[in-house]
């Protein structure tokens, strides 16, 4: 794949994915203490099925990871994303992951 950088914008609230400089998607959050929401994901048209939703997706959980936060996947690609890979289903409080499939 071309150049691909991933980065949090907190001031916006978002993870951006770039491919070849030009912006291929976001992800949307709600911070709060010791938790982090993921609200919204969205790949350009242009970029959709080469797996960037997923590179963006897998960036923010272990970015969440790093953090110590606790994940509610709000976003269904997210939730959907946290099911296929179980290695992440542990950032969702077990009280909550019946609520996202989990």
């Amino acid at each position: 794949m071309s150049e691909v950088v991933i980065c949090d914008q907190p001031g916006s609230d978002r993870y951006v994915i770039e491919v070849e400089g030009a912006r291929a998607g976001f992800l949307t959050y709600r911070l709060a203490p010791e938790k982090i929401s993921f609200m919204h994901a969205e790949v350009e048209p242009s970029m959709e099925g080469r797996g960037i939703g997923s590179r963006l997706v897998a960036f923010a959980l272990d970015d969440a990871r790093r953090r110590g936060l606790a994940v509610l996947p709000l976003c269904p690609f997210v939730a959907s994303y946290i099911h296929d890979h179980g290695e992440y289903r542990e950032l969702v409080p077990e009280a909550v992951r019946g609520r996202f499939g989990l």
